[in-house]
């Protein structure tokens, strides 16, 4: 069985899209996506530096606009069984899978990428990756630094967020058997230190339509497979505010017998992730058009 996985915030890098203009067709596609969200894509994905996308405001957009854009490049994607994206790739993936329209997925994630820019401005913030350590006394370290656990990635990844203070002091004290290391990223995502953001999100989907999602979408907040549009939006929502379980969704993503997993660009950081989680499962990250073929045949092989 196959899943299409959409990655974060954090796998975007400078003129990772610059290869896909080759294709024909795609830079319109891009063009128009960033028309939808009110975002220069196609300068964020080409000439942009390292320090201008890793703004949140351009950077989300960014992220959504390119998987989407690559989609149709990926026939073989309607024979998957599961759709998961990882925080912002969630977006991608609701509006891959028909649950939300592309020009309403990119307003809204346009919205989500400013406010929470703005939220991170308001109280100086961020986050950190505890990698390796006991599970238990990883997590006990992260409260007692005053952080909170924001990403349960699996594979022996945990992700804190919280005040900067807080986030300093768990550097600097790091859980026993474990390294800590500080991510560049604008302020303490999937913690209340958002509300703000989620406040801005909810206000711009209301009266949003949404249809059933096709296949399955698995959720951030707990693994769950969802096929209710309302319910997928009203979890993108609340999600800007709640750990991702990354986790969980890996655990789905076996209890469905999925056995190949493609990842859409910017590729590469899901399917390190499975590699180690998940033994055995074939994957393949779409870092350049050069990876459509063996991510087709990948498919292929998956759905026979």
């Amino acid at each position: 069985m196959l899943a299409i996985l959409a990655p974060g915030q954090g796998a975007q890098r400078q003129g990772f899209l610059a290869d896909w203009l080759t294709l024909p067709g795609f830079g319109q596609r891009v063009g128009e996506l960033g028309e939808a969200a009110g975002t220069d894509l196609l300068a964020a994905g080409t000439t942009m530096s390292d320090a201008d996308i890793s703004n949140t405001a351009i950077a989300q957009p960014l992220i959504v606009g390119a998987g989407l854009a690559v989609l149709p490049e990926l026939s073989v994607a309607a024979e998957a069984v599961a759709y998961a994206g990882h925080s912002v790739g969630e977006f991608t993936v609701a509006a891959a899978t028909g649950v939300l329209t592309t020009d309403a997925a990119m307003r809204l994630i346009a919205v989500r990428g400013s406010a929470m820019a703005a939220a991170s401005a308001a109280v100086p913030s961020g986050m950190a990756a505890v990698l390796g350590g006991d599970e238990p006394a990883v997590l006990a370290a992260i409260a007692a630094a005053g952080c909170i656990a924001a990403n349960f990635n699996g594979a022996g990844q945990i992700v804190a967020a919280g005040p900067a203070v807080a986030i300093d002091r768990l550097v600097a004290e790091p859980p026993a058997g474990a390294r800590v290391r500080s991510l560049a990223v604008a302020g303490a995502f999937h913690t209340e230190l958002m509300g703000s953001a989620r406040a801005a999100l909810a206000d711009a989907a209301v009266g949003c339509p949404t249809a059933d999602a096709d296949p399955v979408v698995v959720s951030n907040r707990d693994g769950a497979p969802l096929t209710s549009g309302p319910e997928v939006l009203r979890r993108l929502i609340d999600q800007v505010c709640l750990p991702v379980r990354w986790d969980a969704c890996m655990q789905t993503l076996a209890a469905l017998d999925v056995t190949a997993v493609i990842e859409l660009p910017p590729a590469g950081t899901l399917t390190a992730i499975v590699r180690r989680a998940m033994p055995g499962v074939a994957v393949v990250a779409l870092r350049t058009p050069d990876d459509l073929a063996a991510a087709r045949e990948l498919a292929l092989v998956s759905v026979t």
